[in-house]
């Protein structure tokens, strides 16, 4: 009888963080059923409806999760940076970390504790527990060279980041001006960065980093990484690109009844462009006007799932919006657009969209779930990054890969609508267009295969393997 390998898998708040995590564990366990996986699931508050339905869609016996006491808001600063209130929410979580890791190792041994970046600090457990430990970065592989350089850039670039006039070049990937680095970046001064720069610092003491990217996709950036780490003698880190890991192939509920996915049935071939900030991102008031009225100045039909207005772009990240979101939009717009375009409050089903052949764009955040989901459907994109990492997904989709265009913001940090409607039109209608359409879809063939038999596979054969290796009962 074959032996079970036990691992413990350690989530950050947020439905962007969980959803990867776990379906890496789903993909695991689906090639190597002879692992048992345990995931501990920090929060903000409580659980979110979304994070508690999507494990109601595991059917997998050997995967089991764990909501830990979550944090009261209260607890926590006010109106901080989502990314400052995930870490803080892991750090007063270790207790409970530290007990369900300990409950779990009286039974079994585990072999390794994988964590989400914003969890690292539970791989302080890893030894006591006698466990191998690794990051899962949910990002891209440029992502994680930035974070791998951030010391040294600490150490030798003065001043801010977004005030410099050269590009910074990391190795294997295309430049990138300061201004387009992670938001926490934008004053080093800050808790953010301090953070940040502290859990780049961490990243090489663990024994290896598990990428949601593929060789494909970032072949320059992630061999760049592997010969940087061999003319070092001191790192240990092994790279793992294992992706695109989405939800794309799981069953995550849909239904075909979905008033959206109807009204696509109706749409011209590639003719609508799907328009969505992702699970958290939100526009201004004068922002949100400025779209819908681009939006009707482009003549192209569209799919927008909106969000009520905030003047912060992450409001709605950790935070469910109930408000109705249409009653913020200009007026006679809808009426207007009635022929042209649907407007869906807070939610759709953003894969079968994505996978539906009326659609032909996505006006996106350029979140990497987003990212990968639309390079896994063949979707160029229209790239309006908010937060985050975004706007260095946004360079790398724009002037690495060639299969996005991005927008430009005026003086004021608002993108106006005779952008909009430019932009747009050329994405759906124009040579560049078509240019991007096709890069796309090569891209999607890559995923295909590197999820089917080739790299990715490869590579969570090779990591499996080990683990195996290393005990089991």
């Amino acid at each position: 009888m074959a032996k079970t390998t036990h691992i413990a898998v350690v989530s950050s708040p947020g439905f962007s963080h969980l959803v990867p995590i776990i379906e890496f564990t789903k993909r695991l366990v689906s090639h190597h059923p002879n692992f048992h996986i345990t995931c501990i699931i920090p929060s903000l508050g409580s659980p979110p409806e979304s994070s508690k339905s999507y494990l109601e869609t595991l059917q997998s016996s050997n995967i089991n999760s764990i909501f830990l006491p979550p944090v009261n808001k209260q607890d926590l600063p006010q109106n901080a940076y989502p990314g400052i209130l995930i870490q803080l929410t892991v750090t007063l979580s270790l207790p409970s970390i530290h007990e369900s890791l300990k409950s779990l190792a009286s039974k079994a041994p585990l072999v390794a504790l994988v964590t989400d970046v914003f969890a690292f600090e539970a791989l302080d457990y890893a030894k006591e527990f006698n466990s191998l430990s690794y990051l899962y970065f949910p990002s891209s592989a440029m992502v994680l060279s930035l974070v791998l350089h951030l010391p040294k850039l600490d150490q030798e670039i003065s001043g801010e980041f977004k005030d410099l006039e050269e590009p910074i070049q990391l190795p294997g990937c295309v430049p990138i001006l300061g201004r387009d680095l992670p938001a926490p970046t934008k004053n080093r001064s800050s808790e953010a960065y301090k953070m940040k720069l502290g859990r780049a610092k961490r990243v090489s003491s663990v024994d290896g980093i598990l990428i949601n990217t593929f060789l494909e996709m970032e072949s320059d950036t992630i061999r760049a990484l592997e010969e940087e780490k061999e003319g070092n003698g001191k790192s240990k880190i092994n790279f793992y690109p294992m992706g695109p890991i989405t939800q794309i192939g799981s069953n995550n509920g849909a239904d075909d009844k979905n008033d959206c996915l109807k009204w696509l049935e109706n749409q011209p071939p590639s003719s609508v462009l799907y328009v969505s900030f992702g699970s958290g991102g939100t526009l201004s008031q004068r922002q949100t006007n400025e779209l819908a009225l681009g939006l009707e100045l482009s003549g192209q039909r569209f799919l927008w799932v909106m969000r009520a207005p905030s003047d912060s772009v992450s409001a709605a990240y950790l935070e469910a919006v109930d408000e109705d979101p249409l009653k913020f939009l200009p007026s006679g717009f809808l009426e207007r657009t009635k022929n042209q375009g649907l407007v869906v409050p807070l939610w759709a089903p953003q894969i079968q969209v994505l996978k539906h052949s009326s659609v032909g764009g996505f006006l996106s955040h350029c979140g990497w779930n987003s990212t990968l989901e639309s390079m896994q459907e063949g979707v160029p994109i229209i790239a309006w990054p908010l937060f985050a990492e975004q706007a260095m997904n946004a360079v790398m989709l724009c002037d690495g890969l060639k299969v996005a265009l991005r927008l430009k913001f005026n003086e004021d940090e608002v993108v106006e609508k005779e952008e909009i409607g430019k932009v747009v039109k050329c994405l759906m209608e124009g040579e560049e267009g078509k240019g991007m359409r096709k890069r796309m879809k090569d891209l999607k063939d890559s995923a295909a295969k590197a999820l089917k038999d080739g790299s990715s596979t490869k590579t969570l054969s090779l990591l499996a393997s080990h683990w195996e290796n290393l005990g089991g009962i």
